[in-house]
């Protein structure tokens, strides 16, 4: 089972971009799947996920409104489309798998299932 991140890049601010997460092995939408982010010098942070059965979406405070996490189950592929890219978005970007989307006081907790390789964000003029 294998995930496969894509789509990072450079991009100026306000600028948009769409991260593709890529299942093999299994198929993608028996769970769900969230987008995590490490800045250099913070912490992982989950900033999306999608969950299994209803695709129902959830969204960290920090990108409501201008991130949309989606599926294409034809295509077992996840994506998150970012909008109105602020250089503090600068990060790598990581896919994840867990049976449930997982929170605690507005945070998402870490996945159990799978990871994908990360692919790097930079947004910057």
């Amino acid at each position: 089972v294998q995930l496969q991140a894509s789509g990072g890049g450079l991009v100026q601010p306000g600028g948009s971009l769409r991260l593709s997460c890529a299942r093999s092995g299994e198929t993608l939408h028996y769970y769900a799947t969230s987008w995590w982010r490490q800045g250099p010098g913070k912490e992982r942070e989950g900033v999306a996920c999608i969950s299994s059965n209803d695709g129902s979406t959830d969204y960290a405070d920090s990108v409501k409104g201008r991130f949309t996490i989606s599926r294409d189950n034809a295509k077992n592929t996840v994506y998150l489309q970012m909008n109105n890219l602020k250089p503090e978005d600068t990060a790598v970007y990581y896919c994840a798998t867990d049976f449930f989307c997982r929170t605690y006081s507005g945070k998402f907790l870490t996945p159990a299932g799978s990871w994908g390789q990360g692919t790097q964000v930079t947004v910057s003029s």
